[in-house]
């Protein structure tokens, strides 16, 4: 349609020319070298509208993450258990740690899994929970823990990503005001996830104990923030539910300097002042009740997972407060229990069915890492698109009108 009423424009002006070359009266050679410069100047038009439907063309076909399937990687380690889950971008994998394992292993977007990193100096049956990459110093960083009733066991281990080596194990206790055997035996702590900054500084949450330490890039470990914000609030399920003990939880690092960490048996989010551990709510529009891990996109929305749910949140204050824009179902029985950002800021989490190993229920091969997109995201893709249809029709109108109108004008001067 489009290049036909260019063509007939095109022979409509044609027909102007030979007829003013033709003819021998109300016509000057000034006039004719008007209308071919009219001719030629519409050129870079034409080509330029040409190339804007090309591109939109491009745009509007169906390469949308709406238009395609979640993508799924299936794969295959015999009794892994994994809970903690970390993209890589530089190696362009995941990694995920283990509840059996005493490592890490990579797995690729084919689902191929492989030993990444094996650590026989770890505690026989520790677990390996949060994971986090640390670009600056390309760096993975995994924290390890054992629970009872084997021997109480916090670390933070950090490997180098290129020689595979482990470059510290930075032993998490409570050691400020008295020994660390003696806060040992009288505190119960628990290390579960970690964040990182762009310094190499990494930040490790105490689900038991609700309180977060800091392990600097050479390994020295302290306690970090003990903010009463951390115990101000109530439980906001049964005590008997299944992470009725579990406070601070997932933890992510927010490049303009503060961390934001959410308590799986409140429901809360916290901000926290990475400077100096200054704690405050985020006033949400709704519980994170159950909250196991956190991650954040470019775009800067955060992702918050449980093992029924995966929440979409944003914050128009630096996340004074926030608002749950979307939230997506997740399949209880196989246990979500870790969120990452992967490749074209896709949300990812982790099948890790932590749960049957929890329970001694080994033998399991399969597990998997699933693609989650907000529904709300699509939709506003949707938009996107019908908006850059209607202003190439918009264009398009434009066009013809001006093309009319210059064929008019021109009809004017010759007759």
């Amino acid at each position: 349609m489009h290049t036909h009423s260019l063509n007939e424009n095109h022979t409509i002006i044609n027909l102007h020319l030979h007829k003013a070359a033709a003819s021998n009266e109300g016509c000057s050679i000034t006039t004719i070298y008007k209308l071919q410069t009219c001719r030629r100047s519409s050129n870079p038009k034409l080509k330029r509208f040409f190339l804007f439907v090309c591109l939109l063309y491009i745009g509007t076909t169906p390469t949308t993450s709406a238009s395609r399937s979640p993508h799924v990687i299936n794969f295959r380690s015999p009794n892994l258990y994994p809970e903690g889950l970390a993209w890589d971008p530089s190696a362009q994998h995941f990694v995920v740690g283990s509840l059996l394992h005493r490592s890490l292993h990579s797995v690729s977007d084919a689902g191929v899994a492989q030993t990444l990193i094996s650590d026989p100096d770890l505690p026989v049956n520790a677990t390996v929970l949060g994971l986090a990459v640390d670009r600056t110093n390309n760096r993975i960083l995994a924290v390890v823990q054992s629970a009872p009733p084997l021997p109480t066991f916090n670390a933070l281990a950090a490997y180098d990503l290129r020689t595979r080596q482990r470059v510290f194990l930075a032993l998490l206790d409570d050691s400020e005001g008295e020994s660390a055997a003696k806060a040992t035996k009288t505190t119960r702590h628990a290390a579960n996830d970690v964040a990182v900054d762009f310094r190499g500084n990494a930040y490790v949450t105490n689900s038991a104990a609700n309180f977060i330490w800091k392990v600097d890039k050479d390994g020295a470990a302290s306690v970090f923030s003990r903010s009463p914000a951390f115990t101000a609030h109530p439980l906001a399920v049964e005590r008997n539910a299944r992470f009725s003990e579990c406070g601070l939880n997932g933890i992510v690092y927010v490049s303009k300097g503060y961390l934001l960490v959410v308590q799986s048996n409140t429901g809360k989010m916290f901000k926290v002042n990475a400077e100096d551990g200054n704690a405050r709510l985020v006033l949400l529009t709704e519980e994170l009740v159950g909250a196991d891990d956190i991650a954040i996109r470019k775009d800067g929305v955060v992702l918050v997972a449980s093992f029924h749910t995966l929440w979409f949140l944003k914050s128009h204050d630096s996340w004074g407060e926030a608002v749950v824009y979307d939230k997506t179902a997740l399949e209880e029985e196989k246990l979500a229990t870790s969120v990452a950002v992967g490749d074209d800021d896709r949300a990812y989490v982790l099948y890790g069915h932590v749960i049957e190993g929890i329970m001694g229920n080994v033998g399991r091969e399969e597990f998997s890492i699933v693609e989650v997109r907000s529904s709300k995201d699509s939709e506003d893709e949707n938009i996107w698109l019908y908006v850059l249809i209607g202003l190439g029709l918009a264009y398009f109108l434009f066009w013809r009108f001006q093309m009319k109108q210059l064929v008019k004008n021109m009809d004017k001067k010759i007759n």
